[in-house]
């Protein structure tokens, strides 16, 4: 038998039965006129909203997402730096579609690049950045086709750094969604650039292609796509009360339509749903017993925040029951597992997660652990 622990998470010291409490009224989504959509809560990793979000298919450029992703997981590492000084290639120089209208033989600056990918969805600007990462696209190319196996995006497989057609490039909303996420959550201070407006290079200012950035003051990215295969294409995210959300939207009929599409998935979303963090990082939820140690107990909780995605006329309390272990023997290290929470009712559960030793517990002396022993086996036994 596990020992059972009943919990409320409260929200503005109300505490409100589940029982009591008004049934969750939530519509059915929005019908979306594309091939293929995704709405997914940022923080949580939770999916609210899909549409065909598996099926492979032409990402054009939302493949520069990925460019973008490995560019600043190589500046995370060291491995570059915004101020580096990339040669363009004869490659790089000829790119046709979007560009930033870089010169062959010149050197331009990597932040320069960052942002001819990220604003203008420079084709010239993504190979130049493949080639001074990996020395040539092909690499590259497989490079990102390895991240995204590390992202768990089981949908896609990359052959350029650009998004141009090519036979066996493809990618999926939820896939693209997941990027998305790990661009946000990973590179905060990276992903600053998704929300600028224009960015002017070599005397020509271009617009960012998201029109969101501008009809929703909430939306600070991500990335616009666009070719005769793919349809136009959008990734938004925004944050608006500390929800941030994520909409992918494949294959819509023009510039407009991907806007409006994205944006009713947005308003959706944050219209009845909210992110809630529930326990803190180091936060105690009980003092479990621990026998044979020098201390008689320990105090569990989790190493990260706990959040979770729930409907917003669900949120003022939630039913929660704490799992542990029957028998806790020292000795103990902190991190190790002791049991888990269960967030929800029975026929919806919300959350599960491990519950863990906040600190560490030696064990006790001899006569200590032969003292717990002998009562321990007199509670086993009754």
């Amino acid at each position: 038998m596990k020992r059972l622990f009943s919990l409320f998470i409260v929200a503005m010291s109300l505490v409100v039965s589940v029982a009591n409490a008004a049934p969750s009224l939530i519509p059915a989504p929005p019908q979306l006129s594309a091939k293929s959509y995704i709405l997914m809560d940022a923080y949580t990793g939770d999916i609210l909203v899909e549409h065909n979000s598996d099926e492979p298919l032409p990402p054009a450029s939302l493949t520069k997402l990925m460019t973008a992703y490995i560019a600043e997981y190589e500046l995370a590492k060291g491995n570059i730096t915004l101020d580096d000084k990339v040669t363009i290639s004869e490659k790089a120089w000829r790119m046709e579609g979007s560009r930033m209208f870089i010169r062959e033989g010149t050197q331009v600056r990597l932040e320069d690049l960052m942002r001819g990918i990220i604003i203008q969805s420079g084709n010239d600007a993504s190979v130049a950045v493949a080639e001074h990462v990996a020395g040539g696209e092909s690499a590259f190319a497989d490079l990102m086709n390895q991240h995204a196996r590390l992202l768990g995006m089981d949908n896609t497989h990359f052959v350029n750094s650009t998004g141009f057609p090519a036979e066996d490039h493809y990618s999926s909303a939820r896939d693209l969604a997941l990027l998305s996420r790990a661009t946000i959550i990973h590179f905060p201070e990276n992903y600053k650039m998704y929300n600028e407006k224009y960015f002017t290079y070599n005397d020509i200012r271009q617009p960012n292609r998201n029109k969101l950035l501008w009809r929703d003051k909430t939306v600070d990215g991500l990335k616009t796509g666009h070719t005769e295969a793919a349809g136009y294409c959008l990734a938004a995210s925004a944050v608006r009360n500390g929800t941030r959300l994520i909409t992918v939207v494949l294959g819509t009929s023009s510039d407009e339509a991907r806007a409006a599409e994205s944006q009713k998935l947005l308003n959706y979303g944050f219209r009845y749903y909210e992110t809630r963090k529930l326990y803190n990082a180091g936060q105690s939820l009980s003092d479990a017993k621990v026998w044979g140690g020098e201390a008689d107990s320990v105090k569990v909780g989790f190493t990260e925040d706990v959040l979770v995605t729930m409907p917003r006329q669900n949120a003022d309390s939630i039913p929660a029951s704490l799992e542990l272990k029957q028998e806790i023997e020292a000795p103990i290290a902190a991190g190790d597992v002791l049991g888990k929470i269960i967030v929800g009712t029975p026929d919806n559960i919300l959350l599960e997660r491990d519950v863990v030793a906040l600190e560490s517990v030696e064990e006790g002396g001899f006569f200590k652990r032969l003292f717990d022993k002998i009562k321990l086996f007199f509670m086993n036994l009754f």
